[in-house]
């Protein structure tokens, strides 16, 4: 198959706020927004993808497990520590792991679903 472009929708419960998560926190790139009566969508570039957040989906005040969420954002960058601190700054609770691989800081948008960030170092190997 030959795809034009590929994305994941993610379904909010919390849409405003989670908008503004992926937007102003983590600072995706804005590719465009359609608010009608029956349609209610921001798009970001992801990557080389884009992550569409729309409403229709259930929050949790916690961190979902892999039951009500099996997949998890996970962010490449080339330093874990330096992003971690700025989202700090932000207000977002992180949790930094150390790896034999390399580091990961750990975290969730604010309908619960969870997200990472990995070092690029070494990342396939």
């Amino acid at each position: 198959m030959n795809f034009t472009n590929a994305g994941i929708i993610l379904f909010t419960e919390n849409y405003e706020q989670c908008v503004e998560f992926y937007g102003s926190v983590l600072e995706l790139d804005l590719l465009h927004e359609i608010d009608r009566q029956d349609e209610r969508l921001t798009t970001f570039s992801f990557g080389d993808a884009y992550l569409m957040v729309e409403t229709g989906g259930v929050a949790s005040r916690m961190a979902k497990d892999v039951t009500q969420s099996p997949t998890k954002f996970r962010f490449n960058v080339p330093d874990v520590a330096a992003v971690s601190h700025f989202l700090k700054r932000k207000g977002v609770d992180v949790s930094v792991a150390f790896h034999t691989w390399g580091m990961t800081a750990e975290f969730t948008d604010p309908d619960g679903n969870l997200c990472a960030l990995r070092s690029n170092d070494g990342f396939g190997q």
